[in-house]
């Protein structure tokens, strides 16, 4: 296998995202599963990493930072693209412009993972998912529930990163 798509998923978005991102991989040309990083335990046989994760707190969840840390030194030596999943989509009014403002934060969590590009995708933001006081909280701070996952802007990046490991 050429290509690991690993994710963190807690309610299911970024396992879906994971999987079109594989798709459309495997659709250029390139080899590649999409698999949940806990179940990973073997590098051996990847070339590139496309590595992504929900994000809950402004982090990447547990199993995808001890993920990165468990196998930092085989990431460091290949290709790696990481990819977070919140919902900077579901935001509105003045709290749409935090979303630019919490990649940085992420990336401090990623930090010493060598990546060549990091992207922020908005995942689904469902009521169930939240407690009622989130629910309430996320209600006044002008968020809308729904699914804001954009495919377009997914398989684009897919293919981007496609391209870039045809070139290599």
């Amino acid at each position: 296998m050429d290509v690991l798509v690993g994710y963190a998923t807690m309610h299911g978005s970024t396992r879906e995202i994971a999987e079109r991102l594989a798709g459309v991989l495997r659709r250029a040309g390139v080899e590649a599963e999409a698999r949940q990083l806990g179940q990973v335990d073997d590098l051996s046989g990847y070339r590139a990493f496309v590595l992504g994760s929900a994000v809950h707190g402004q982090k990447w969840l547990g199993p995808a930072l001890a993920f990165v840390r468990e196998y930092l030194d085989t990431l460091a030596a290949r290709p790696v693209w990481v990819f977070s999943v919140g919902m900077p989509g579901a935001l509105r009014g003045p709290w749409k412009g935090l979303a630019p403002k919490e990649i940085p934060v992420i990336e401090e969590g990623l930090a010493g993972l060598p990546r060549r590009e990091h992207r922020l995708f908005s995942g689904v933001v469902a009521p169930w998912q939240l407690n009622r006081l989130g629910r309430l909280l996320f209600r006044l701070v002008g968020g809308r529930f729904g699914d804001y996952r954009d495919w377009a802007a997914i398989e684009s990046w897919a293919a981007e990163i496609a391209e870039a490991l045809s070139a290599e």
